[in-house]
């Protein structure tokens, strides 16, 4: 895994709406967008960048592309992802929300064999303060520090990002890993990344009620991690049996036999306090947590 500033850039659906609001703003934060790909307007540009038909019709001219941005509409999705993937590319960010769960079981077996990197769908992105922005994430929000953040909620990314700048902690990362039932980059994968990351001093975590992702990141962080972790669970009033906005934002019905209910918020903090990981009851709690620990 690599994002710096000198990361070469691909953008695919760089037409669609997304792409055409959030391309000036990811060129204008020093993101090197060397090119974009939407079928049927190669020879365009979008803001100065180049558009063409194919990804490696845009590799060929432009040469080697680190990481490719898909904005590409849900049923387009999968075949954008492949195409990279199949033109050398390991980094991919696919911010697409709506993507069938076949498509992304498909993709995902095509990721882990050829050891690419995906992260999404349903997500913000990914951004590295005052370096690179991939994705959707209000850079006005963040300054470069030391707290990294890995989020399925993409909005409070944001909002506990402008906290923590308030508060004067810098972030060394934020990555939105997607809120559907089915993701590419799993909490675990992005725990190990910023344990190992030199910039990170501690690593904020941010869950959703629905799935059981934070309870298997809550033992993981107390088997592996070194790094202090502070975690909140979004969701506290919402009704079960109810979905929330992402495909994984959901309670599900208590099973037979079974004493407690899947996906809950007090299931998920009893795992992080169990496992001795600080938990915030609000993200204005988060700030000061984070200072206990520098």
């Amino acid at each position: 895994m690599s994002f710096t500033a000198a990361n070469r850039v691909l953008v695919q659906g760089i037409t669609d709406s997304l792409g055409v609001t959030h391309v000036p703003l990811m060129s204008r934060y020093g993101t090197r967008v060397m090119a974009g790909v939407s079928p049927g307007y190669g020879g365009e540009a979008l803001d100065g960048v180049p558009i063409f038909d194919a990804v490696e019709q845009a590799i060929a001219h432009v040469g080697a592309i680190d990481t490719s941005v898909i904005f590409s509409p849900p049923y387009l999705a999968l075949d954008a992802a492949l195409e990279a993937i199949a033109a050398g590319i390991r980094q991919i960010i696919l911010l697409t929300e709506g993507v069938p769960s076949i498509d992304l079981i498909r993709l995902i077996r095509q990721a882990e064999a050829t050891e690419t990197l995906l992260v999404g769908p349903t997500c913000p992105g990914i951004i590295v303060p005052g370096q690179i922005l991939l994705g959707t994430h209000p850079p006005e929000f963040y300054t470069p520090g030391s707290v990294g953040i890995v989020s399925r909620s993409g909005t409070l990314t944001y909002e506990i990002a402008l906290g923590l700048t308030r508060a004067g902690l810098g972030q060394s990362i934020a990555v939105g890993i997607g809120g559907d039932r089915i993701v590419g980059s799993s909490f675990q994968q992005w725990l190990q990344i910023l344990d190992e990351d030199d910039a990170t001093e501690v690593i904020v975590l941010v869950g959703e009620i629905g799935g059981d992702a934070e309870e298997r990141a809550a033992r993981y962080i107390a088997d592996v991690i070194d790094k202090p972790v502070v975690a909140y669970i979004a969701g506290r009033t919402a009704p079960r049996g109810h979905q929330m906005g992402h495909a994984g934002a959901i309670i599900a019905a208590q099973p037979r036999g079974m004493r407690e209910t899947l996906g809950t918020v007090e299931r998920k903090i009893a795992a992080f306090r169990k496992a001795g990981i600080a938990v915030a009851s609000r993200p204005s709690e988060i700030p000061a947590l984070v200072n206990k620990f520098r």
